[in-house]
């Protein structure tokens, strides 16, 4: 197996993974990156507006493999919002 390691950046902190993840192959590295980012989904803050967060995923040689962005916006609206409409 080989190692992965998985940085991430919200906008103002920057974490470097130094311990990383072994992992059989890709799909499995994919599926790591999608469980992460869906944890830290769950954890966004409720008094926050604006959210971001970036990932990248890189191998034993340092090579980035993946890159994955998770965005919250919220804003509120007054008045009316035209929804486009599914024309299938």
């Amino acid at each position: 197996m080989s190692r992965y390691f998985i940085d991430l950046h919200d906008g103002a902190h920057y974490v470097k993974d130094k311990v990383g993840f072994e992992l059989a192959d890709e799909s499995a590295v994919r599926g790591k990156l999608v469980r992460i980012m869906a944890k830290i989904a769950q954890e966004f803050s409720l008094d926050t507006e604006r959210q971001d967060y970036l990932a990248i995923v890189r191998d034993e040689s340092a090579a980035v493999l993946y890159r994955a962005h998770l965005s919250l916006d919220i804003e509120k609206i007054d008045g009316t919002l035209e929804i486009p409409r599914n024309e299938s």
